[in-house]
């Protein structure tokens, strides 16, 4: 396989990961909401927000992972046999 198409396949998978950034901002930012239109539920709240980034950040770190193969084992035919 051609190297620039690793390079263009691991550059999507990057840039698609990194649009979790937007979900967690919006996560973060409605639990802000919740926690001050309800305080009696901030540790509630709190702790499920932590959860629901954690999962999006799962989903960045896989996207990562996924490009590092691509550019390492694809792009690099030596490496992969």
């Amino acid at each position: 396989m051609d190297a620039g198409l690793c390079a263009l396949g691991a550059g999507i998978a990057v840039g698609l990961g990194s649009l979790c950034s937007i979900g967690e901002g919006l996560v973060c930012s409605h639990a802000i909401d919740g926690m001050a239109r309800n305080p009696e539920m901030v540790g509630q709240l709190r702790s499920n927000m932590i959860v629901a980034v954690a999962l999006c950040e799962s989903t960045a770190i896989y996207s990562l992972v996924v490009a590092i193969l691509i550019i390492f084992l694809m792009g690099m035919p030596a490496l992969a046999a």
